[in-house]
């Protein structure tokens, strides 16, 4: 079975973090190629709200105007589907297949930002897990017993 802290040291290279007074141009700054999500975090540090690519555009294509001044909490969304180091893989994958969510913040005990799980990571840990077990029923059922 495999957990969510199997990915920690990829998860912990995606996390881009700013506190909720940022600019939003900083912000939008930081939304560079191979960023796809900022993490919005409170003074204590803990998880505020995220801030992905779409919701910049979004925002920007409602009309609003950038004043020089504005800041990330009046583009952040607050409430976002999270998920815990020891939650188990397959059923955070099912969440975000069924959520249609490419990233998903990894949060501690104290729910503060650790990293952020991507899909295609997770995808390739389940993907490695199926194929073991493949390969141990095939080695059973030809007779080889269990490596």
């Amino acid at each position: 079975m495999a957990y969510v802290k199997q990915l920690l040291d990829k998860a912990r290279s995606r996390l881009v973090m700013v506190l909720d007074e940022a600019g939003v141009l900083d912000v939008s700054r930081l939304l560079r190629a191979g960023t796809d999500i900022v993490v919005v975090c409170d003074t204590s540090g803990a998880m505020a709200g995220i801030v992905t690519k779409t919701d910049m555009v979004e925002w920007l294509a409602g009309g609003q105007n950038i004043h020089k001044d504005a800041r990330i909490g009046s583009v952040m969304r607050p409430n976002v589907l999270v998920c815990g180091l020891d939650d188990e893989l397959h059923d955070v994958w099912s969440l975000m297949r069924a959520e249609d969510v490419k990233n998903l913040p990894v949060l501690d005990e104290d729910n503060r930002p650790v990293g952020v799980l991507n899909a295609r990571d997770a995808l390739g840990i389940l993907l490695a897990e199926t194929e073991n077990e493949e390969a141990l029923l095939r080695d059973y059922v030809m007779g080889q017993g269990y490596r």
